[in-house]
């Protein structure tokens, strides 16, 4: 999900760190839940009823319900962003049916007690084409290596060359249209996180600085459009396939932490990296 961002990074305190971690374990908790459903047969409004009940019983707010873009219509209508085969980001839910060889990207984000927590993954719908299994797998791969690679004092540049080295060299496109964000209180916060190298977006990766960091990676052409009378939904130009995950990392002193990770001792383990 995109939209307008502050105008300053904002560093976090080690207090901040950890309610936005508690943000992240809800938005995982709900793509957990949202995962165990992602069957044939299920729908997109199934998962987006399920991340409704969750956030609220959770006495969250969902970041992406009422977002406006200047390009749609109308204000965004749901909880999770549904994003299927070709479509990149921002599909909206609804009831068609999923069937077998589908993938879909499921993006969900929450306020919990003023902070906020991003998460994105795509799933396999049932038995999926080599090619699909190999993007999600390429696609999930880019995010592992950036959270392997970034370190303290690190230029985020040297991160999203490797990225995008990584996932060209599979013989995939990076989406350049979309990127990641830093994140705090809003949802969307200086610096712009691209997942290639942008001469005009490098930053360093600052003790206290939270990012979510979200490869969107298509199996062709890396451009894009929108489509639809809604304004909303981002597609491949060429019809191609496309991925999509994502973690919200906060770096700390030590390496990074991901907020989003499974658990602490998890998300130490493999996000964590001595300078």
């Amino acid at each position: 999900m995109t939209s307008a961002a502050t105008s300053r990074v904002v560093l976090k305190s080690a207090r901040e760190i950890e309610l936005m971690r508690a943000a992240g374990l809800l938005v995982r908790s709900i793509l957990d839940a949202i995962e165990k459903i992602a069957r044939p047969g299920a729908t997109t409004n199934e998962m987006n009823a399920v991340a409704d009940r969750m956030i609220r019983e959770a006495g969250a707010t969902a970041l992406f319900l009422g977002v406006e873009h200047p390009s749609a219509k109308n204000p965004f209508p749901a909880s999770i962003c549904a994003s299927l085969n070709e479509e990149v980001v921002h599909g909206i839910p609804n009831d068609r049916p999923l069937v077998e060889g589908d993938i879909v990207s499921i993006d969900c984000g929450v306020r919990l007690k003023g902070y906020c927590g991003d998460h994105a993954r795509t799933f396999a719908i049932g038995e999926v084409s080599p090619e699909a299994n190999r993007l999600l797998e390429v696609t999930s791969g880019a995010l592992d290596l950036a959270i392997r690679e970034m370190r303290p004092g690190l230029a985020w540049s040297k991160v999203a060359r490797r990225m995008q080295t990584y996932v060209q060299d599979a013989g995939f496109g990076v989406v350049r249209n979309y990127v990641g964000h830093g994140i705090g209180r809003e949802m969307h916060e200086e610096p712009k996180v691209p997942n290639y190298v942008d001469p005009d977006g490098d930053f360093r990766l600052t003790p206290g600085l939270v990012v979510a960091i979200e490869p969107m990676v298509t199996a062709g052409s890396a451009a894009t459009r929108q489509v639809g009378r809604d304004g909303w939904a981002v597609v491949t130009r060429d019809g191609s396939l496309a991925a999509h995950f994502e973690h919200t990392v906060a770096v700390t002193d030590k390496g990074v932490r991901v907020l989003t990770g499974a658990s602490d001792k998890a998300a130490a383990r493999d996000g964590e990296n001595e300078s």
